[in-house]
């Protein structure tokens, strides 16, 4: 979860009594790694149709304006999530360093796929929340990033620095491998199944809902897409995509 990293946010000598009261919730004083915490725990649990700043003040047991010392609102509070995700990708590099035996020119291109499968294991521990990897980064100029979002940003650029392509070629495989990672995570956690009761495949998929003669392509393949293709897949695509970039080399 979110790693207590404290900022040093509002612990002026003069602060009211009052106002210091607000910001202690049932689980005691509050911070922003705590709320965001708390918002990526509601998300997960109810989706992010749930989210909003007196629900969460709810869930923390403070009111609403208590909240806004750490996210100044709903969109601030969407941003969190997204820091929270990255940051809980940091922790999960951190805690299981690479292994692999690559060295040299090929050492770049293992971590890549380290990093790419750790951040698929951050997206389905909180599918819900991965839709704002996207929608959020759409609303967001590239400095006002999160900090955690810019170090992933740094980090891929860095392995791709060690392969040695020119930076042309090297902005073309960041946003090559970030389409990937994002669209691939994306296209895994789309709802496929029609209804989760039904034990025959074609109704439990809702085939009879699409119309034969418009969607017999789909119809036939409706199946193999529901199968999830799981971190082989993800691999794959990446050593394809990378392929392609690099049979120059």
């Amino acid at each position: 979860m979110v790693k207590e990293q404290a900022k040093g946010r509002g612990k002026g000598a003069g602060a009211a009594p009052a106002r210091r009261a607000s910001d202690r919730g049932r689980y005691g004083r509050l911070s922003r790694e705590r709320v965001l915490a708390s918002a990526l725990e509601l998300v997960d649990r109810e989706g992010l149709s749930a989210l909003s700043m007196r629900r969460l003040g709810a869930e923390l047991g403070v009111e609403a304006m208590a909240l806004y010392r750490y996210a100044e609102g709903k969109d601030a509070l969407l941003d969190g999530l997204v820091e929270a995700l990255y940051l809980e990708l940091e922790e999960r590099l951190a805690a299981e360093p690479g292994t692999s035996t690559s060295t040299g020119k090929t050492a770049w291109r293992s971590e890549l796929h380290r990093i790419a499968r750790a951040t698929y294991d951050v997206c389905f521990a909180h599918p819900q929340a991965v839709p704002l990897l996207t929608t959020r980064m759409l609303a967001i100029p590239l400095a006002q990033r999160p900090l955690a979002v810019l170090k992933d940003h740094e980090r891929v650029l860095t392995l791709l620095a060690e392969a040695d392509l020119d930076e042309v070629r090297t902005s073309a495989v960041f946003r090559a491998y970030t389409a990937w990672l994002l669209g691939y995570v994306s296209a895994e956690l789309r709802p496929m199944v029609d209804n989760p009761e039904e034990p025959d495949p074609g109704f439990r998929l809702g085939l009879h809902r699409m119309p034969p003669q418009e969607l017999p392509r789909l119809r036939e393949t409706a199946p193999a897409l529901a199968a999830r293709g799981g971190p082989e897949g993800l691999a794959v695509g990446l050593d394809a995509l990378l392929d392609r970039f690099t049979e120059a080399e």
